[in-house]
C-alpha cells in the first residue's frame, strides 16, 4: 500500500521542524554557500524564508486531512489545484496532466522568530492499486518537489533580474517554473548548488503577480541545460521571429491592451485575421511572453509584446519587420556565406544591401526606422565626456555624425547639450527623411558619402558603420575622418565588441548576421585599435553600452 510506502506523517512533522528553527537570514547562508555579508543583506532585504515544501501521497481526501490533524496542522483554505507541480510530474513521468490530481495546502507555522510561515503541502490522490504508485515511489526516492521557498518582497522586472543573477553566480542552477492563475503568482525553481548544507536540493522563488517576461528568460536558460529540448527549441527558432514579424505585420499589438483582455475573435474582426489562426498565434506568443491569456481564448499584451505597436515608446516594430522580411530570406542562403565567403544578401537580390535598400523608398524608410530602433544601445552616449566636455567650450562646439541615418542619435545629443551644434552626413535620400525629423535648428545637413566628412569639428561619430565594412574599407572610413579631424578632435565609435574569452554576447550573433547580409563583422577593441592606427588614430579606451554595445574613444 502506498500509505505504508509513504510514510507522510513523519515526513512532514520533519517539515515542521525544519520551517520553525530557520530565518532567511540563517537558511541563505547554508543554500548559497559563498554569500558574503552585503550581499547576503541585501538578499534578507528582497527575500523572506516563507516555506518549505514536500509532496505527500493520500490515499483520499479524508486521509490527507487526517495526516495534516496528527502534525497540528490547520490549512486556512481548502486545496486549489497545484498548476505548476503537476505540469512538472506530467512531464517528468510522460503521463497527462489531467491523470494527475495535485492539490496545494499552506498550513501556518510560528517560526522561532515570531514570523508566520507556511508549511506548502502538495498532495497527489494516489488510490491503492492505481499506477499511480510507481509515479509516488520514484518521487519518494528522489524528492524532487521538496524545496524551501523565499517570497520576493515588492517584484519588479529590475529585482527578479538581480536575483536570479545572485542565485546562478552562486551555483543555483534554472530547474523549471510557472505562473499559477488560481493565485496570480509567479514562481521560479532553481536546482541548489552541489556544495549546500540545507538538506534541500531545490530553491522557490515565489513572486505575487503576473512576472511571465521574467519566467520565460530563466525557463529558457531551464531548458538550455536540456539537450533534447534544447536543441528542438533552437531548430524552431526561425517560428519565433516569423510569429512576432507577422503579429507586428498584422498590427495585432496595436489592437490590444496592456491592463484588458480581449477576445481573440474580436482582436481577428480588428486585424481582419482567421480567428482560429490568430488565436494559435496568439498562444504561441503566451509562450513567449508577448501576450498573456488571462482567460481562455482572451488575451492582454504585456509589456514586452507592447515594443512591437506602431507608435509607442521605444517601438521595435521596424527590427520585427525586417528581420523577418528581408533578412529573414537571405539567412536562408547562410550555407553559402559559410562554404563561400561570399554575402548571401548579394547572391540572393542581386545587390548589396544598401542599394537594394535604397531602390525601393518601403524598404529604405524600414531600414533607417530599424536603425533608429536600437537607440537603447546609445541611450548613455549623450553623457560621455567627450560631449560634455565639447558642449562646455565658450566657443561652442560642433559634432558631426558620419551615416547618422534619421537622426535618431544627433537629437537626443542636441537635446542633452543645448551648446552643441551638428552636422549630418548621409545619403541624399536619408537626408531628407532627418531633415523632416531635425529640421533646420542646430543641424545642418551634408549628402554624400565617406570621402565628404566635414572638416573642422570637435567630435566625429560613427555608430555602429564600420561592422557593416570589411577591414580594408573601414581603413577608408577611418581615414577620411582622419583628415577631416583637427589636431584636437575626438572620434566617439559605437560598436559591440566580440568578447576575447568566448563569453555570451549579441556580438557573436551580429557578426553571423553581418557576413551574412552585409559583408561586414563584428570584432574585438585591439582590431579596431589596428585599423585606427593604420588610419593615424589611437584607441584611447572603451566603456561599455546597453545591448552589449561599446563606446571607442579615439584621436590623433
Amino acid at each position: 500500500m502506498i500509505t505504508a510506502l509513504s510514510d507522510d506523517t513523519s515526513r512532514l512533522r520533519a517539515t515542521v521542524d525544519f520551517v520553525t528553527q530557520q530565518d532567511s537570514e540563517s537558511l541563505l547562508p547554508l543554500l548559497l554557500p559563498g554569500l558574503d555579508g552585503p550581499e547576503l543583506r541585501a538578499l534578507v532585504e528582497r527575500c523572506r524564508f516563507a516555506h518549505a515544501a514536500l509532496l505527500v501521497f493520500p490515499v483520499h481526501a479524508p486521509a490527507l486531512e487526517a495526516t495534516l490533524a496528527e502534525c497540528g496542522l490547520v490549512a486556512p483554505a481548502p486545496p486549489q489545484p497545484s498548476v505548476v507541480v503537476r505540469e512538472r510530474l506530467a512531464l517528468r513521468h510522460r503521463r497527462t496532466a489531467d491523470d494527475l490530481d495535485v492539490r496545494i495546502l499552506r498550513p501556518v507555522v510560528l517560526g522561532r522568530d515570531g514570523q508566520r510561515r507556511t508549511v506548502e503541502v502538495f498532495a497527489l490522490t494516489v488510490p491503492p492499486g492505481s499506477d499511480l504508485e510507481e509515479i509516488a515511489a520514484h518521487e519518494l526516492a528522489r524528492h524532487d518537489e521538496a524545496h524551501v521557498a523565499f517570497e520576493v518582497q515588492a517584484p519588479d522586472p529590475l529585482v527578479l533580474r538581480g536575483l536570479r543573477a545572485s542565485f546562478a553566480f552562486h551555483g543555483a542552477l534554472p530547474d523549471g517554473g510557472g505562473y499559477n492563475p488560481h493565485e496570480n503568482g509567479t514562481v521560479f525553481y532553481f536546482a541548489a548548488p552541489t556544495a549546500s548544507r540545507a538538506g534541500y536540493r531545490r530553491i522557490e522563488l515565489y513572486a505575487p503577480g503576473d512576472h511571465r517576461c521574467q519566467l520565460a528568460a530563466h525557463l529558457a536558460d531551464f531548458h538550455h541545460q536540456q539537450p533534447p529540448e534544447a536543441l528542438l527549441r533552437l531548430l524552431t527558432g526561425a517560428w519565433t521571429t516569423q510569429a512576432l514579424a507577422t503579429a507586428a505585420q498584422l498590427r495585432v499589438p496595436d489592437a490590444m491592451e496592456t491592463d484588458r483582455a480581449v477576445d481573440a475573435g474580436a482582436l481577428a474582426n480588428k486585424v481582419a485575421a482567421d480567428p482560429d489562426g490568430l488565436t494559435v498565434l496568439l498562444r504561441y506568443l503566451a509562450s513567449l511572453g508577448v501576450v498573456a491569456e488571462d482567460a481562455p481564448g482572451s488575451f492582454r499584451l504585456t509589456a514586452l509584446g507592447a515594443l512591437l505597436r506602431t507608435e509607442g515608446p521605444g517601438s521595435m516594430r521596424p527590427l520585427a519587420l525586417l528581420y523577418g522580411g528581408p533578412f529573414y530570406q537571405s539567412f536562408a542562403a547562410l550555407a553559402h556565406t559559410v562554404r563561400t565567403g561570399q554575402v548571401a544578401f548579394e547572391y540572393l537580390f542581386g545587390a548589396h544591401h544598401f542599394d537594394h535598400f535604397a531602390a525601393d523608398p518601403h524598404l529604405a524608410e524600414l531600414f533607417d526606422q530599424s536603425m533608429a530602433a536600437n537607440w537603447r544601445m546609445f541611450e548613455p552616449l549623450p553623457t560621455h565626456p567627450v560631449l560634455t566636455a565639447a558642449a562646455r567650450k565658450p566657443r561652442g562646439a560642433t559634432v558631426v555624425d558620419i551615416a547618422g541615418g534619421n537622426g535618431e542619435l544627433l537629437s537626443r545629443i542636441l537635446a542633452a547639450h543645448p551648446g552643441l551644434d551638428a552636422v549630418l552626413l548621409e545619403r541624399p535620400h536619408v537626408v531628407a527623411a532627418a531633415r523632416r525629423r531635425l529640421g533646420a535648428t542646430r543641424c545642418t545637413y551634408v549628402a554624400g558619402d565617406f570621402a565628404d566628412v566635414p572638416a573642422g569639428a570637435d567630435v566625429y561619430l560613427l555608430c555602429r558603420v564600420l561592422h557593416d565594412w570589411d577591414d580594408e574599407r573601414c581603413r577608408d572610413i577611418l581615414r577620411h575622418c582622419a583628415r577631416a579631424m583637427p589636431a584636437d578632435a575626438d572620434l566617439l565609435i559605437v560598436e559591440r565588441l566580440l568578447p576575447t574569452d568566448n563569453s555570451p554576447s549579441l556580438a557573436t550573433a551580429w557578426d553571423l548576421h553581418m557576413r551574412c547580409n552585409v559583408g561586414g563583422r563584428e570584432r574585438t577593441a585591439d582590431h579596431y585599435g589596428r585599423l585606427l592606427a593604420d588610419a593615424g588614430l589611437t584607441l584611447a579606451g572603451h566603456r561599455p553600452l546597453p545591448l552589449d554595445g561599446h563606446v571607442l574613444h579615439a584621436h590623433k
